[in-house]
């Protein structure tokens, strides 16, 4: 496996559609920065977010998940609670490469306030807007931005196409749009 460059990450998206909308550079004027960078591209959050809450006593089950579990908010500036996480998803659009993994990992802006977004593997040939997961591990309240970047992607190319894709396995999450809860 071969990390792949800004170079390739520019032809597969404008060529292959692999990201939509594509962000060609890095933007940073006064805001917490996005697009194509060196090895990688930041993604930005939407600005539809299910915060989760306490309030109506319900238990986070992935098996049996809840509408109880959060209350959803469409705004420019997402507040989670103090130990609380809330998910959303990316402005972008992936169509993943049958060839290619592209690992998920938190920017370091958020991660230096105790906001966390979760690792995860977007797998070959999976294709959606990708659900993120904000964890706050401050005991204060902790803000998200909407429209600015959340999260960078690193994309991992085979030394061959893989034998089995998500497209093949018909994974639950395919062509997920919007803010997607837990499937079974």
């Amino acid at each position: 496996m071969a990390i792949m460059s800004d170079r390739w990450i520019r032809r597969m998206a404008t060529e292959h559609g692999m990201i939509e909308p594509f962000v060609d550079s890095q933007k940073r004027a006064g805001v917490i920065s996005f697009g194509l960078s060196s090895y990688g591209y930041d993604a930005r959050v939407g600005p539809e977010f299910k915060i989760f809450t306490n309030v109506n006593s319900a238990v986070v089950d992935p098996k049996e998940f809840s509408d109880a579990s959060f209350v959803d908010r469409t705004t420019d500036i997402c507040v989670i609670p103090p130990n609380s996480f809330a998910l959303a998803r990316t402005v972008e659009y992936f169509r993943i490469p049958r060839d290619t993994l592209v690992i998920c990992v938190g920017k370091s802006t958020y991660a230096r306030c105790g906001i966390i977004v979760n690792v995860t593997p977007l797998e070959p040939e999976w294709e959606g807007h990708v659900t993120l997961e904000f964890s706050n591990t401050t005991p204060l309240p902790a803000r998200i931005y909407a429209n600015e970047g959340a999260a960078q992607f690193l994309f991992l190319q085979g030394n061959e196409p893989c034998e089995t894709s998500y497209r093949d396995r018909a994974g639950k999450y395919q062509g997920q749009r919007g803010v997607t809860l837990p499937r079974i």
